[in-house]
């Protein structure tokens, strides 16, 4: 899959690949304890991405999926590794997910709440990351339930805690770690969402840069390259999206 002088011109006007990186989600990417360097699924997909083009990747870190969205709305940033949702569409275009993540509810193991169905009542406050994907997914559904937004993904369950919230929502994988740090804490069966993590690009970028970056997200997925790289990254609660038949 050669990329062309024009989509190697427009998908690194700088001449890298300015790549975001969401330490907000810890199935996309971490960093490591001693050097700070990001590591994970989203950063192999850009460096694989930087090889194609013959160019350098360089990573623009943050703490949480909104800001990236909102950079990458703003053109500062190449290509992001973000949930699709059509609030964010507005300004970004999206390839097929690589990976679906399951959104999951967390409760105190006294609560009588036992279902995700009765989440959204009257006098429920559900904790949720500002601006990730289930923020906007929960904005839109919830119609009784009230929402109260922590700073990041990673602060939903010190929100819930220090509030004394009712409930709180993230992905799978970060409120199971949180439950065990904490203790006295149950997730409810189920989910309430699937989240679509894709990669992504500015709105203003050409219709042939967004072709370029769906053809390689599906050659990542039909190769086994997402499959490999979650299992060398060891992450659990996702799973390779479907090929796209577009």
């Amino acid at each position: 899959m050669n990329a062309s002088k024009s989509i190697i011109a427009h998908l690194a006007p700088t001449g890298r690949l300015r790549a975001s990186i969401n330490l907000g989600n810890p199935i996309l990417a971490n960093a490591d304890p001693q050097t700070r360097q990001p590591f994970g699924i989203s950063v192999d997909l850009a460096n694989a991405l930087a090889q194609r083009l013959g160019v350098e990747a360089e990573y623009v870190v943050f703490d949480a999926a909104g800001k990236a969205a909102d950079a990458l709305a703003r053109n500062e940033i190449d290509a992001g590794f973000l949930a699709i949702d059509p609030v964010r569409g507005e300004g970004i275009s999206f390839t097929a997910p690589y990976v679906l993540i399951e959104g999951c509810y967390l409760v105190r193991n006294e609560s009588p709440v036992v279902k995700n169905e009765e989440v959204d009542r009257p006098g429920m406050r559900v904790a949720v990351g500002a601006g990730s994907a289930y923020d906007l997914f929960l904005s839109r559904e919830l119609k009784h339930a009230q929402i109260v937004r922590a700073p990041t993904s990673p602060t939903v369950v010190d929100t819930f805690i220090e509030q004394g919230l009712e409930v709180a929502a993230g992905v799978r994988q970060q409120l199971e770690s949180d439950a065990a740090r904490f203790g006295g804490l149950r997730l409810l069966a189920g989910r309430f969402m699937v989240i679509r993590q894709a990669m992504a690009t500015p709105k203003c970028r050409p219709a042939e840069v967004v072709e370029y970056l769906r053809a390689f997200v599906e050659e990542m997925k039909a190769s086994g390259f997402v499959a490999q790289s979650l299992e060398r990254h060891a992450i659990a609660g996702a799973a390779v999206a479907p090929l796209s038949d577009e």
